[in-house]
């Protein structure tokens, strides 16, 4: 099996302005080549906003078809969520969009109740695990990496690849730093969380600390600056890692 090569795009999003965030993004996209998979930030096109009913798409939203065509021109997959519309009911939904036109998508589930999340959004009721280019990933959504068992893996089908798209504040960062190693560890995953930085339209500061982690617990990359990132991850490296400790064959 080949290896994957990820990029990652950590930005300072522009509150709850569409049109500026893809402006923003089609200018950091020029820095990619030959990639693999892109990642962006939860809620990357208008931040982690609230006004659900103003700022919803339905899934033929423009920002829908910027992922499409973006898809299709840089010839890989790009992930990272957005506020949708569906049968009445709003969703923070994370889009897993393929070259092909193929559009997987998931529905966070996990609710942030602090931030009232609850409140103007309605939560999904199952996970999302795709199979891209011979490699598993299981995708959640910020507040969803809180509860293990969303991305407890398994002896039967484990997955190789944990990402999590964030607007993760600088308040709780420490939280952020130890739970992507603890996704990790206990999963024998490469675990990937992008976060955003900058403060957004409630005064909340977002630090970044988008990272990409080794199934060892090893930090692979980190960064606290509005950047993008590629890093290829090593089909050799995770199957060494999971044939010299087998902690996945012991899972009850």
């Amino acid at each position: 099996m080949n290896d994957l090569t990820i990029t990652t795009v950590q930005a300072a999003l522009h509150w709850e302005d569409k049109l500026k965030n893809l402006k923003m993004f089609d200018a950091m996209f020029e820095n990619i080549e030959n990639t693999d998979l892109i990642i962006l930030p939860e809620m990357f096109n208008t931040g982690f906003s609230m006004r659900s009913e103003e700022l919803a798409e339905d899934m033929n939203g423009d920002t829908v078809s910027w992922m499409l065509d973006k898809s299709k021109t840089y010839s890989a997959a790009i992930c990272g969520s957005i506020i949708i519309k569906d049968n009445g009911k709003y969703f923070n939904r994370l889009l897993f969009v393929e070259p092909n036109g193929r559009l997987n998508y998931y529905d966070k589930i996990h609710l942030f109740s602090m931030g009232d999340e609850d409140k103007h959004f309605s939560a999904g009721n199952k996970s999302l695990i795709v199979n891209y280019k011979d490699w598993v990933i299981n995708l959640v959504i910020c507040y969803d990496v809180r509860f293990p068992e969303g991305l407890r893996n398994t002896k039967e089908n484990p997955y190789d690849i944990a990402i999590i798209v964030a607007n993760w504040p600088e308040k709780r960062i420490e939280h952020w730093d130890i739970l992507m190693r603890s996704r990790a560890i206990e999963n024998q995953s490469y675990v990937i969380g992008v976060n955003r930085t900058g403060l957004d339209g409630n005064d909340v500061s977002h630090p970044g600390h988008t990272q990409i982690v080794h199934p060892f617990g090893n930090i692979l990359y980190i960064s606290d600056e509005p950047e993008v990132n590629s890093l290829i991850l090593s089909r050799k490296e995770l199957t060494f890692n999971r044939r010299a400790f087998p902690f996945i064959k012991d899972i009850i």
